[in-house]
């Protein structure tokens, strides 16, 4: 099994999806390299109001947060990239054919993506959230 030090994870414009998926994973792994990116991504937007209401919930704070778009390094970099859809996996496997056996669905083991909250009401990010941190707890014996 690889040694994972360095995970990256992926939306469409990192401020909804991967930043709430990247901050659950730092608190999870403050051992690893962890960090987020988009693949149209909302460059220099933080994170969307609803996602930071659902993780200070817990007390995690994603003020900080800056969308950046996803490029050829960050792809390197990674021990291993997720994802929150199927398309967006074959995209970034079709665009960087290196980034194949090390891009996963974020609901990889339940078989499932991950709905875009953005433009959403409250409810459907809370959804979203419960589902994210669902399918971290999943990838728990492989990290």
């Amino acid at each position: 099994m690889m040694q994972i030090k360095h995970i990256l994870v992926v939306c469409i414009g990192n401020i909804c999806r991967s930043p709430m998926a990247e901050y659950l994973l730092k608190a999870q792994y403050p051992e690893l390299h962890i960090e987020s990116a988009g693949i149209a991504a909302m460059v220099g937007h933080g994170a969307d109001d609803k996602a930071k209401q659902c993780m200070q919930r817990i007390h995690l704070d994603m003020s900080t947060h800056i969308a950046k778009k996803l490029e050829a390094t960050h792809i390197k970099q990674a021990d291993l990239i997720l994802v929150m859809s199927q398309n967006q996996q074959k995209h970034i496997e079709a665009t960087w054919p290196f980034a194949k056996g090390k891009t996963f669905r974020l609901g990889h083991w339940q078989h499932k993506n991950v709905p875009d909250p953005y433009q959403h009401d409250q409810a459907f990010f809370d959804d979203t959230f419960q589902l994210i941190q669902q399918c971290i707890a999943d990838w728990k014996k492989y990290i």
